[in-house]
């Protein structure tokens, strides 16, 4: 009896660290920007069938209207409250979306943006994307409703109010990240809040949440508002699923704050996975592929049971976030396939691939909008769904060389000998400006 009873707490205590994927299915798939209905047709007529296990979508919830540049896709993660509707669609159309990618197994995950409001600057007005009215000046947010009494500039020791020194560790969970209104998740009733916003996604069917921001929170806060989630719904998951957790913690040595301090409340983001793979296929500082035999915890990254990776992101593809020059996005096409297919094969860590849009590469405007590239129509921040194939490719990572393969529709993987990872083919498809990756055996 007492060992089934300590089978069931340790059951308990790693189930934030699940992805609640269906068996085989061990990817992910960062849909940015992504609108809900063209989610839900990608889930069924490609991810489904594809094998992947779920899609990170972009946040959820109400944000400000950003002028100047004309609603930059940062402006998603400046909240005004957190009723669903946003340039990616209204409730209705989400919860569409959360059924259809469900029914087909492919899970959603929410980006959840809980550290903050928007911007100090960002005026006062209905200029957000439900209407709701909000004074950030005062720090009155009546939609949701949060006053000045639900923030932490009583708490901020910094003379600008902002995060100016990152070996602080007050400063950096307590001042604002970028200017943004850091709320005092100390409190019960902000956690309260926060809590009641995820448990309405968890009712709806996601299957788990990236907690943005989370360097910025204290891991004891992050704990308590996870404690009051409720157990995902038993229309898709089995009684007592706990949602999936995990955080972005931008960690690359040399601060105070580590990853490890916030493994309690679930995985978090490995970013010194792309920064050191991108240094390797690139062939940066004598680096060899030869050299990734040890490839995971024995380059220093998290234990892999802990570690969600991932070749870019949608903040470092555009030069900022974490991991410098070395990082590589679709610009480098022919290394990118590498990285990624690398990635999908090798058995470190929870993977997730990214899809976002070309762009120039100042480019802000997050609006919507046709334009004709290279003879094909395509929709910014959309894929074309037509599914033409332009090339497959089979993958070389022995001397970093992308070799043509034969035409058919599918590629092999070749690694070097004695170089051991698991079997797997990988099937790249480039649709409109875009690449995806359908993958079989293990993702």
């Amino acid at each position: 009896m007492g060992i089934c009873f300590l089978l069931l707490i340790v059951g308990v205590c790693w189930a934030q660290y699940n992805p609640n994927t269906q068996p085989g299915r061990t990817s992910i798939v960062h849909l940015f920007e992504w609108r809900w209905a063209d989610i839900a047709l990608e889930c069924e007529r490609y991810l489904g069938p594809n094998g992947f296990g779920g899609v990170q979508i972009s946040p959820p919830n109400e944000n400000v209207i950003v002028a100047d540049p004309w609603q930059p896709w940062w402006e998603r993660y400046q909240p005004i409250s957190y009723k669903l509707c946003t340039r990616s669609g209204n409730e209705t159309e989400f919860r569409d979306m959360v059924t259809r990618c469900n029914d087909v197994g492919v899970h959603i995950y929410v980006d959840a943006v809980i550290n903050h409001m928007c911007g100090a600057n960002a005026g006062a007005g209905n200029h957000a994307t439900c209407g709701s009215y909000f004074n950030a000046k005062i720090e009155d947010f009546p939609a949701v409703p949060y006053s000045d009494w639900d923030f932490n500039d009583h708490k901020c020791k910094s003379r600008s109010g902002d995060i100016e020194s990152y070996h602080d560790v007050s400063q950096v969970r307590d001042c604002r990240l970028s200017s943004l209104l850091d709320l005092a998740l100390e409190k019960d009733y902000v956690r309260s809040k926060v809590a009641e916003y995820m448990n309405h996604l968890i009712d709806i069917g996601v299957a788990g949440f990236r907690i943005d921001a989370a360097k910025h929170m204290w891991p004891g806060d992050i704990k308590a508002f996870l404690d009051k989630l409720k157990d995902l719904n038993t229309q898709w998951f089995s009684a007592g699923t706990k949602p999936f957790i995990y955080q972005e913690v931008i960690d690359l040595g040399g601060e105070p704050i580590k990853g490890s301090d916030y493994f309690g409340n679930g995985r978090v983001t490995e970013f010194k996975y792309g920064a050191k793979l991108g240094t390797v296929i690139r062939k940066w500082n004598g680096e060899k592929m030869a050299y990734l035999k040890n490839w995971g915890e024995g380059w220093g990254f998290v234990p892999t049971d802990r570690a969600l990776v991932f070749v870019d992101n949608h903040d470092n593809q555009r030069g900022h976030g974490a991991g410098g020059a070395s990082i590589l996005t679709f610009w480098d096409a022919r290394l990118y396939k590498m990285a990624v297919g690398f990635m999908l094969a090798h058995p470190y860590g929870f993977t997730r691939v990214m899809s976002s849009f070309r762009w120039p590469r100042n480019f802000v405007n997050g609006r919507v909008s046709l334009f004709c590239l290279k003879g094909r129509l395509v929709v910014n921040n959309q894929k074309e769904q037509s599914r033409a194939r332009e090339s497959v490719h089979s993958i070389s990572i022995c001397e970093a060389i992308c070799l043509p393969h034969d035409g058919s529709s599918r590629g092999k993987l070749v690694v070097p000998p004695g170089f051991a990872l698991p079997v797997v083919s990988l099937h790249f498809q480039q649709a409109a400006v875009n690449s995806t990756f359908s993958i079989t055996g293990r993702q």
